[in-house]
């Protein structure tokens, strides 16, 4: 007797997806402190430091509505190499060119390329991903981006030397390896999208031989109804404040490097520590949401970490250092992978891409509103001052969180079950036995 076909895609695909990802969440992590190494060296100050990482920000703020829109009604597999090509010509133009303005643009392409990157993988572990399996494989899918923060700026630091002048060199070679390295993720893109698994609003396949019917779209779902829901814009809030405490770390670290005498590659090293803690914690995250449940997890780690970044403003040594950014990076572990599962499953099914998208929408507005006002606060209070505004924007996350952040699926009305017509009343057969033995109506 034949097996019965399994219900569903394995989880190949996933495997491809993070190794993919892991690329090119590496070239990104390796990029953006030699953004910041590059810009140093052609005299950019602290608050420069802070607009150029904004830029990178700056056109995906723009673009990820359209592009949920789209996902939400096709398919999500095509953003991914656009995604990579994009990355791999802002990395390598950011280090060819030689002007600030000109490093700013080519940083919001990269920026641009990460986006249309993130929101089809998203939108595809979203979309074959069972509700129960959502938690776990968004934190599967996520260990990707820790392995490239954890090996970027490893590279980036090995790569970077600051000794006899020779800082802006070595930050444009890193640059350009980080090209080199984010193309290596076409590698891995194949088959990473089932043609069966339809997206909401799209028809399943017909069966063969079998005429194909013109499907009516559905309705686009108003903007101000997807933010209405109950859980998605806590799930926002939290992911921008914890994407902004990595993004403000990952530009400021060197900066705060070169004013207390850290060498490039120990500050690498740091900022390695911090992803490999985040993936340690997204291993053990099913043990910790059984222990503790969504909303205490989201709570308390938002909570943590928002201590640990205002306790890094003091002038500790390397040492302690390394163990704040170990317990940091935990703690910030949680907010991304637990965030996606609480906007999916709180979106209307027809609008998850689209709600993705405004999530990374507000990652993109933190990203670029949080770098420019730690620039102008580095400038006036010191390159440690901006650590103390993301303590202030976690420990709101962590309110937040705790109003509702880690709710499920908002409640949906079901509609009502059709009630079938009542049938018509059946005449009764005439007994033709008993119809000869009766008199006739009209008989005299």
């Amino acid at each position: 007797m034949s097996s019965a076909p399994r219900p569903g895609p394995g989880r190949g695909w996933l495997l491809r997806l993070v190794i993919a990802f892991a690329f090119a969440q590496g070239a990104v992590s390796m990029a953006r402190p030699a953004v910041s190494y590059r810009a140093l060296a052609l005299g950019a100050d602290e608050t420069a430091v802070g607009v150029i990482a904004g830029v990178y920000a700056l056109l995906p703020l723009f673009a990820a509505v359209p592009l949920g829109r789209r996902t939400d009604h096709g398919r999500c597999a095509p953003l991914l190499p656009i995604g990579v090509v994009l990355i791999s010509g802002g990395c390598a133009l950011s280090g060819v060119v030689s002007s600030l303005p000109a490093m700013a643009a080519w940083s919001g392409v990269m920026g641009l390329g990460h986006l249309c990157f993130v929101i089809g993988a998203q939108s595809i572990v979203a979309r074959q991903s069972a509700p129960a399996e959502q938690d776990r494989n968004f934190g599967h899918f996520t260990i990707g981006a820790s392995l490239g923060q954890l090996v970027g700026p490893i590279a980036a630091g090995a790569l970077i030397s600051g000794e006899s002048g020779a800082l802006g060199r070595t930050s444009a070679l890193a640059l350009l390896v980080s090209a080199a390295v984010c193309a290596a993720a076409l590698t891995s893109l194949w088959r990473i999208e089932h043609r069966r698994t339809p997206g909401p609003g799209l028809g399943s396949e017909p069966a063969a031989g079998k005429p194909t019917a013109k499907v009516k779209p559905r309705p686009k779902v108003p903007v101000t109804a997807i933010l209405g829901a109950r859980g998605v814009p806590a799930g926002i809030f939290i992911s921008m404040a914890v994407l902004s405490a990595t993004d403000i770390l990952t530009a400021y670290l060197p900066v705060v490097g070169e004013h207390r005498g850290i060498a490039p590659a120990t500050i690498g090293l740091l900022l390695s520590l911090r992803a490999a803690a985040s993936i340690a914690c997204r291993l053990t995250m099913p043990l910790m949401l059984r222990l503790l449940g969504r909303t205490a997890l989201l709570v308390t780690s938002c909570l943590l970490a928002g201590l640990i970044c205002a306790g890094m403003v003091l002038p500790v040594p390397v040492p302690v250092l390394a163990v704040m950014l170990a317990a940091l990076g935990f703690c910030l572990g949680v907010g991304q992978p637990l965030s996606m599962t609480t906007v999916v499953q709180a979106a209307p099914a027809d609008a998850r891409s689209t709600a993705l998208a405004l999530r990374l929408t507000g990652n993109r507005l933190g990203q670029a509103a949080a770098p420019a006002a730690a620039g102008l606060i580095a400038g006036t209070a010191g390159a440690a001052a901006p650590f103390a505004l993301l303590g202030a924007l976690l420990l709101a996350a962590a309110g937040l969180g705790l109003r509702g952040g880690g709710t499920g699926r908002t409640p949906v009305r079901p509609e009502p079950t059709p009630v079938p017509p009542a049938p018509d009343p059946v005449q009764p057969v005439p007994d033709p036995v008993r119809e000869r033995g009766a008199p006739r109506a009209d008989a005299p």
